[in-house]
């Protein structure tokens, strides 16, 4: 195991990064190789945060995902979204969501009120 560590610049140093933290993974906290662990996991952090990082997901679609996840219909919305006619506009992009909804779609889904505060992205015709 080398001593040294560096920033993690390109694609082949966070590929050797991740084979060291697997043969390192279970090392106890406190001891040399666990140490090195808790280094290599930060370096990589800022590295996928910086080189891999993922958009959060559009509002819609994280309504139906979640939807879909707990066997629900659009019906089932009714009491957090409103209308049968406001929710086909909210699906449709034509309306935003209000803060009410977001707060009712939050608390009752479980839906993180980052995602649903993001604007919705248009759906390509």
């Amino acid at each position: 195991m080398a001593t040294d560590v560096k920033p993690i610049r390109t694609e082949a140093d966070y590929e050797a990064a991740m084979e060291e933290v697997a043969t390192l993974w279970g090392a106890r906290s406190g001891t040399p190789k666990g140490d090195r662990l808790d280094v290599l996991a930060t370096l990589i952090d800022v590295y996928e945060t910086k080189h891999h990082a993922m958009d959060a997901p559009d509002p819609i679609e994280a309504i139906k995902f979640r939807m879909e996840q707990q066997g629900m219909t659009r019906k089932d919305l009714e009491d957090i979204i409103g209308t049968r006619t406001r929710i086909a506009e909210v699906f449709n992009r034509k309306r935003g969501l209000s803060i009410d909804m977001i707060r009712r779609l939050h608390d009752r889904l479980g839906i993180s009120a980052e995602v649903l505060i993001r604007p919705s992205r248009k759906e390509a015709a």
